[in-house]
């Protein structure tokens, strides 16, 4: 068990690590100059050589590249030297110092993500903090109404096979996997959030929380993570069925089922106590693929919708080449995909202690 921890841990700070390599040289080669970018179209050449130095823009790739490792690391050495791009600030690094070495110090930190080159020098990592929450709360509320429906769907699917109710829900669930998420969100806000808004009260657009007509306090609106978590919710709904029915079926076959069944037991005993269990392993596999890719891939929903999440805070710096904000909202993703992908490997040893 311990060996298998530490493999899976060393496995992931690798995965980790090429993350990061990868995400910093794609997005050092994007065209357009981001010093240039934050000035805008006045600036004096003084202007713009300050502000490469004070971003590490007027260093090379290689150096660029090593000083956001440094940033990144729990443990990290900042120069002593103050006009050293490395040199440990206090409003930029939160940290203790441990020990001096080689004309510097090494510091225990939270990772540094930088600061936001549009946003009057933002933090990256606060930035995260506002927005991921509601990505997450969106998934998560995306997720839950695909497992529960679902898999109620699936079982029903899978105990009325080849009736005019399988083929219906198998012709339901084949059109929710078909249909494109911008689609189904800009009809689904144009129907329930318009049309129909005098009978369902939803709104087209609008976050968890807002604020009141003053400016001054969270008001918070449920109603508004209904549509974007139903849109979000139908082709992994969709999915879920699909497998559902088809690990059911399987499951149905094997020699233990018959005997439960030759004892007597209830359709309800047999489905709950023996095969649901042991069919739920391709369904984990697959949510837990599709809520690592919603954290990233809300983008359209999150757009239409007006819901500030994560993806929509990508497209946004995707738009002013704020490099620091998409370095760290795709480097956050790939490291929640990672944790997500051991937590399954966990629940896989709950539902089968064989694997």
């Amino acid at each position: 068990m311990l060996k298998n921890f530490v493999q899976k841990t060393a496995y992931a700070l690798l995965t980790v690590f090429g993350v990061v390599t990868v995400i910093f040289f794609l997005f050092s080669v994007l065209p357009g100059d981001p010093a240039q970018m934050m000035l805008g179209q006045n600036e004096t050449q003084e202007q713009l050589q300050q502000q490469k130095e004070k971003y590490g823009f007027d260093k090379s790739i290689g150096q660029q590249y090593l000083y956001y490792i440094n940033d990144l690391l729990p443990m990290s050495w900042h120069s002593s030297d103050v006009k050293d791009f490395t040199y440990f600030e206090e409003n930029k690094y939160n940290g203790t110092q441990l020990f001096s070495l080689a004309a510097g110090t090494i510091y225990i930190k939270t990772p540094y993500l930088r600061t936001s080159f549009q946003r009057q020098d933002q933090k990256v990592l606060d930035i995260i903090k506002q927005t991921l929450p509601n990505t997450a709360i969106l998934a998560v509320s995306s997720i839950s109404i695909a497992l529960i429906i679902g898999i109620f769907l699936g079982i029903i699917s899978a105990l009325q096979k080849d009736t005019w109710i399988d083929k219906s829900i198998q012709v339901l669930s084949t059109l929710g996997m078909s249909l494109p998420s911008f689609f189904s969100a800009i009809l689904a806000a144009w129907l329930f959030g318009y049309v129909l808004k005098e009978y369902t009260n939803l709104n087209m657009t609008g976050n968890l929380y807002e604020l009141d007509d003053f400016g001054e306090e969270k008001i918070f609106h449920f109603k508004n993570l209904i549509l974007p978590a139903f849109v979000l919710g139908i082709r992994p709904l969709a999915v879920v069925v699909q497998l559902m029915r088809s690990s059911l079926l399987e499951v149905f076959q094997q020699d233990y089922i018959r005997t439960a069944r030759a004892k007597g037991l209830s359709a309800y005993s047999v489905i709950i106590n023996h095969s649901l269990k042991n069919a739920l392993n391709p369904v984990v596999t697959a949510i837990s693929g599709w809520f690592a890719s919603m954290l990233a891939g809300a983008v359209f929903v999150e757009y239409i919708f007006g819901w500030n999440g994560i993806g929509k805070e990508i497209v946004d710096a995707l738009n002013t080449l704020d490099l620091p904000i998409i370095m760290g909202a795709v480097l956050t993703i790939a490291i929640i995909f990672i944790i997500i992908n051991i937590l399954v490997d966990i629940i896989y040893k709950l539902l089968d202690p064989r694997i």
